[in-house]
């Protein structure tokens, strides 16, 4: 089973769902703001991925005031899932962050 955590509308994660689906029919997609995360799934990530798991560059984060943006990570994840870097890719208790061409290799046939 291959779980997708992005936003439905985010076009990296169309292209890995759809790249996914080809390779197996066991892809679930969790949209984390219809859907939301677990804070446990949250910090699980987190531990892989640290600060790198924020997307600083997302146009949630520039709406942030410097004090928001000041909070611990997790919170800010938690009240912002739009602010989670996507897809985060688990397979297997592996988690892979984005659809570059490494994760796209992992994922290859």
């Amino acid at each position: 089973m291959i779980r997708v955590f992005g936003l439905k509308n985010c076009d990296t994660c169309r292209k890995a769902l759809k790249a996914l689906a080809g390779l197996t029919d066991a892809v679930e997609f969790v949209d984390v703001r219809r859907d939301g995360v677990a804070r446990e799934q949250l910090a699980a990530f987190y531990a892989v991925f640290g600060d790198g798991l924020v997307n600083t560059r997302s146009t949630t984060w520039r709406g942030l005031n410097a004090e928001e943006r000041a909070e611990e990570p997790l919170a800010l994840l938690a009240a912002y899932p739009a602010l989670m870097k996507r897809p985060v890719i688990e397979r297997d208790g592996e988690v892979s962050l984005g659809w570059g061409k490494q994760v796209q290799a992992r994922f290859a046939p």
